[in-house]
C-alpha cells in the first residue's frame, strides 16, 4: 500500500507510474480522491484535537475551582465540558469512518513501477533480460510431452487426482514422488547454503496476513477460502513467511533477514483448455520453495540481483535452458515495483514455461504490515521486502522429464542423483 505522504509529495511520479500500468484518465481520478479525502480527514482530526484539548483544559480548571471552593463557577464550566464531550463523540466516529474510506481507496492502488519497468500491456511486451547462450536439447524422433511420459513411467497421475479431489490436483507416485521430494530437498539445501533460514509455516492464513502481502483484496478470487474458519489456503509461502515480522520494529543491524520455505501452494487458476495447460503446465496445487528477504531500502536492489543469481544457479545445476524476462507495467503483479520472470525451455512442447518470479516490492508490503526498522538516528523507516520462487516444481518436473528423455528412460541431472538415489526413470 502506498503512503499518503508519498502520493502527496510525488503525485506526478505516482501518476506516471500508474500510466505505465495502463491506468486511464478516469482510473487516475482515484489519486485526487485520496488526497481530497485525506484533507477531509486532517480537517476533522484537527477539530477533534481542538475539542479534546479544550475539554481537558476545562476539566483541569474545574478541578482547580473545586479546590478553591468555587463550586458554582465549577458547575458552569462542567456544562461546557459536557457539551464538548457530546461534540467530540460524532467527530471521533467521523474520523474513524473517513480513515476507513481512505484505507479502502489506498488498497485499490497498485505499487508504482520502478523506472526500469518497460511500458506494455501484456506478456508479449515483456523484455528479455538474459538469454540462454548454450545449445538447446535435441530430442529423438517420437519424443513425448511430459504428460505422456508420466503415463509411460507411472510418474504422476492426473486422473487419480481428479478422482480424489478434482482437476488440477496431481498424484505423484513411485520415482515421480521421489523426484519431487529430491527437488524440494535440493532447493532447500541450496537456499540454506546461501544463508537463508528455513521456515515451516502454516498452510492457511487469516485475513490480516493475506492483506499484509497484498493477496487481499487483489487476488481474493484466486485463493481457496475456508468459510467456516475464515481462513485462506496459501497461494505461496511468501504470504505467511513475510508476515512473520508484521507489526514489528527491527533493529537496523538485524537486516538483512533471509528466509526460505517449502510449502504446497493452492491457486484457483482460471479455467482454459489446450496443450499449454495440459499435464503439469497449470495445476491448482503445486510444491514450491520460496526465498524471502527483508532489506534496508538502500540495499534492496542489490539483494534483488543476488536473488536472480541464486535462481539462475539452480537452473544451471539442473542443466535446464532458461531465460529471464523483465515484466512490463501491464503484466506485473499488483504489489511489485520490479519483477523478473524465469522461464525454462520445454524441448518436447517447444515452448517456454514460467518457473519463477523474483520481485522487489519496496515499501508496498511493509507499509501494509507496519514492518519497520530503527536506523542509527533512532528514527523508524519502512523496510523493503522481496521474494522469489526458488523454485516452483510442477513445471520444473515437466521440463526435466521432457528435456532428459531418451529411448531407454529419463536421465536425472547429476546434481539431483544424490537426492533421488537413482540415475534414470524407466
Amino acid at each position: 500500500m502506498l503512503q499518503v505522504s508519498f502520493i502527496r509529495s510525488q503525485k506526478d511520479r505516482v501518476i506516471e507510474g500508474l500510466k505505465k500500468r495502463n491506468f486511464s484518465e478516469n482510473d487516475l481520478q482515484i489519486i485526487d480522491d485520496i488526497l481530497k479525502l485525506d484533507d477531509t480527514r486532517k480537517q476533522i482530526q484537527t477539530e477533534l484535537d481542538n475539542a479534546l484539548a479544550e475539554r481537558n483544559r476545562l476539566s483541569k480548571e474545574v478541578g482547580d475551582l473545586m479546590k478553591q471552593g468555587k463550586r458554582e463557577e465549577a458547575e458552569q464550566i462542567k456544562t461546557r465540558v459536557a457539551a464538548l464531550k457530546d461534540s467530540a463523540s460524532p467527530l471521533e466516529d467521523k474520523t474513524k469512518q473517513t480513515q476507513e474510506q481512505l484505507e479502502e481507496l489506498l488498497l485499490r492502488v497498485p505499487n508504482i513501477p520502478n523506472e526500469s519497468v518497460p511500458f506494455g500491456k501484456t506478456a508479449e511486451d515483456n523484455e528479455v533480460y538474459q538469454s540462454w547462450d548454450k545449445p538447446f536439447p535435441q530430442l529423438d524422433a517420437g519424443a513425448m510431452p511430459h504428460w505422456e511420459l508420466a503415463t509411460k513411467y507411472k510418474i504422476f497421475d492426473l486422473e487419480l487426482g481428479t478422482k480424489l479431489t478434482g482437476a488440477g490436483f496431481p498424484v505423484y507416485r513411485g520415482k515421480g514422488a521421489k523426484l519431487e521430494r529430491a527437488l524440494i530437498a535440493f532447493f532447500l539445501d541450496e537456499a540454506t547454503k546461501a544463508g537463508y533460514e528455513e521456515i515451516i509455516p502454516p498452510l492457511m492464513v487469516n485475513e490480516d496476513t493475506a492483506r499484509g502481502t497484498g493477496q487481499l483484496p487483489d487476488k481474493e478470487a484466486q485463493m481457496y477460502y475456508v468459510e467456516r474458519d475464515n481462513l485462506y489456503l496459501i497461494p505461496t509461502s511468501e504470504v505467511p513467511v513475510t508476515n512473520i515480522y508484521r507489526d514489528e520494529i527491527l533493529d537496523e543491524n538485524a537486516l538483512p533477514i533471509k528466509l526460505t520455505a517449502y510449502t504446497p501452494c493452492f491457486r484457483r487458476e482460471a479455467g482454459s483448455y489446450g496443450a499449454h495447460v495440459r499435464g503439469l503446465n497449470r495445476v491448482h496445487q503445486f510444491d514450491k520453495v520460496e526465498i524471502v528477504r527483508i532489506e534496508h531500502p538502500d540495499k534492496s536492489y542489490a539483494a534483488l540481483q543476488e536473488m536472480l543469481v541464486h535462481v539462475s544457479g539452480l537452473l544451471e545445476k539442473l542443466e535446464l535452458p532458461y531465460r529471464i524476462l523483465r515484466l512490463c507495467g501491464g503484466d506485473m503483479g499488483f504489489t511489485s515495483a520490479l519483477t523478473f520472470d524465469f522461464e525454462v525451455y520445454s524441448a518436447a512442447q517447444q515452448r517456454w514455461l514460467e518457473v519463477s518470479s523474483v520481485s522487489n516490492f519496496e515499501t508496498f508490503q511493509s507499509n501494509r504490515m507496519k514492518l519497520r526498522f530503527r536506523d542509527s538516528n533512532k528514527k523508524t523507516q519502512l523496510t523493503h521486502t522481496l521474494n522469489g520462487s526458488a523454485l516452483a516444481l510442477a513445471r520444473i518436473v515437466a521440463a526435466l522429464l521432457e528435456n532428459n528423455q531418451t529411448p531407454s528412460g529419463v536421465v536425472i541431472p547429476k546434481a539431483l542423483q544424490a537426492y533421488t538415489g537413482f540415475e534414470v526413470i524407466n
